[in-house]
């Protein structure tokens, strides 16, 4: 199954669209994520998929406590009419635990992870990178396994606007470095490229 769009009353208010995402029937195991007003349901990542952010986990356990690596933790940007789910999240634990929510503000967040999976690699290469930023996530790492030169990660950072400075692009096997509060060399060595 490919990713999918979900029709909703014309004009409907971001708390609306909101409820619709939330009370809606979706097939189990799928993504619902709200990219630029569009309700968009994905199916469950691949093997490869999850292995890289397994990967990239693993090699952010040595970060500071207070920072907490989340899955799948949704974020919400209503400037851009996004409720994005993210394969990793850091956040600090202060703004994600006892919180009572399913979601968090995009501008708590210190980085975001998204792999693309090929059924819908342009919303993390294009409108994400704008909804991220737009929503002042500070660090946005998009490990892009179709990328049309191979597969690359690439780092995000400085956001402005809508808009992202490129603070790094690696090919996968290359290591790319992530400023602080990280301050580590991430190892793309094993990551699968298909």
């Amino acid at each position: 199954m490919s990713a999918l769009t979900v029709g909703h009353e014309p004009g409907q208010d971001w708390e609306a669209l909101l409820r619709f995402r939330e009370e809606g029937q979706w097939p189990e195991g799928s993504k619902v994520e709200i990219i630029e007003g569009v309700i968009t349901v994905s199916p469950s990542p691949s093997n490869n998929h999850n292995e890289i952010a397994e990967l990239i986990h693993r090699q952010l356990s040595s970060i500071p406590f207070e920072l907490g690596i989340y899955h799948e933790q949704t974020i919400l940007v209503p400037s851009r009419a996004g409720a994005y789910i993210p394969d990793l999240v850091v956040a600090p634990r202060t703004d994600v635990v006892g919180k009572g929510e399913q979601f968090i503000p995009a501008a708590a967040t210190e980085l975001v992870l998204e792999v693309t999976s090929q059924s819908n690699a342009s919303h993390d290469r294009i409108s994400k990178v704008a909804g991220y930023s737009a929503g002042g996530v500070p660090l946005y790492l998009l490990a892009d396994r179709w990328a049309p030169g191979g597969p690359t990660i690439t780092l995000y950072g400085e956001p402005r606007g809508d808009v992202y400075r490129i603070l790094s692009a690696r090919k996968f096997g290359e290591p790319i470095t992530l400023p602080a509060p990280f301050g580590l060399d991430l190892d793309t060595s094993a990551f699968p490229c298909d």
